[in-house]
């Protein structure tokens, strides 16, 4: 092959190289799930509902707290901690939310621990699908078996929405029992 034909096939392949490069790069790049709450690393200003009495005949009665959480990655953001600080007129909770990546699973955990007690509850394990996490497990709530869910939905760039429920048959219904809007600050 002569020198001509060398640079003009050098100069092919290069061109080929280049556009099946900007190709690949032009396709969305299928996740693991492992970045699905970067969105929410800083600091958000959160308004929360609880419900007083959850799974109970007695009338709802929803408490009203205000103050911030601050979202901290950890482990090359395969895990996080979300640091919670509300009070309202019923006094103040202060808690971490613990969430931890499984590759193997392709799943989140997340534990929250309240500093009152300083107990960590069992966590709930799943993960986000069209832009909504979805979070289930087992937990007890005076002494009889429940199960929970926790949703997650993200509501622009700047505002995002967590509900809480319970359900003590099995998973057939759910009460909620915590609401809390965050709003970047």
């Amino acid at each position: 092959m002569t020198l001509p034909h060398k640079r003009i096939l050098i100069a092919v392949l290069s061109f080929l190289m280049v556009a099946a490069t900007a190709a690949s790069a032009a396709e969305p790049q299928a996740t693991d799930g492992q970045r699905d709450f970067d969105w929410e690393i800083g600091n958000w200003r959160t308004s929360v509902r609880v419900l007083a009495e959850p799974l109970s005949e007695s009338a709802d009665e929803w408490l009203q707290f205000t103050g911030t959480s601050l979202v901290r990655p950890l482990m090359d953001r395969r895990a996080n901690v979300v640091e919670l600080k509300i009070a309202g007129d019923s006094g103040r909770i202060e808690g971490m939310n613990l969430r931890l990546f499984e590759p193997q699973a392709n799943r989140w955990s997340l534990s929250f621990v309240s500093l009152r007690d300083g107990l960590l509850t069992p966590a709930v394990f799943g993960g986000f699908r069209d832009g909504a996490g979805e979070f289930y497990g087992d937990d007890q709530l005076g002494g009889r078996p429940i199960k929970v869910r926790f949703l997650v939905f993200r509501q622009g760039q700047d505002r995002a929405r967590f509900e809480q429920a319970f359900s003590g048959d099995g998973g057939t219904t759910w009460e909620t029992n915590w609401i809390a809007v965050d709003r970047r600050i």
